[in-house]
Parts: structure tokens; sequence; C-alpha cells
């Protein structure tokens, strides 16, 4: 039961990725591309960690620092934007 719901975060992850994707190509805000990143990179991480792939756990973390400093961005740019309305 709860592989399952790993695969259901993990498809919710690829959706977010691709919203991210249409943010920053259909509504040309750069904040898309950051939140494509991040959840790109969840998706790799999760399917490295369920596969257990040999690939090392430096890369990996920072794989994971990037994501988290890409969402810190991508954050930053929509508070920005709704405090300038």
């Amino acid at each position: 039961m709860l592989e399952k719901i790993q695969y259901l975060s993990i498809l919710i992850e690829v959706i977010v990725a691709a919203l991210g994707i249409m943010i920053f190509f259909d509504k040309k805000k750069k904040y898309g591309i950051g939140i494509f990143t991040t959840f790109a990179i969840y998706v790799f991480y999760d399917l490295v960690n369920m596969v257990g792939s040999e690939i090392n756990r430096d890369v990996l973390y920072l794989l994971f620092f990037i994501a988290t400093a890409s969402i810190l961005c991508s954050v930053w740019m929509i508070y920005r934007q709704s405090s300038k309305k």
C-alpha cells in the first residue's frame, strides 16, 4: 500500500514539474523554471532511491541542495511579484 503512495507522489512531482515548464513558457514567469528544476530533481532523486542505483550520495546531496535553492529563489520571486501589486 505505501509503495503505491510513493508512486503517486512521484506522479504528482512530474505534474508539478510540467506545470513549472508551462508557467515559464506560457505565462513568461521566470519562477516557473525554478519550480520545474526543483521537481525534476525530486523525481530523479526519488527514482534513484527507489531503484537503489549506485549514484554517489554526494551527488544526490548536491542535487537536493540545488532543488532547495531553486524553490527558494522561485518563492522569493513570487513573493516579490505579489508585493508589487
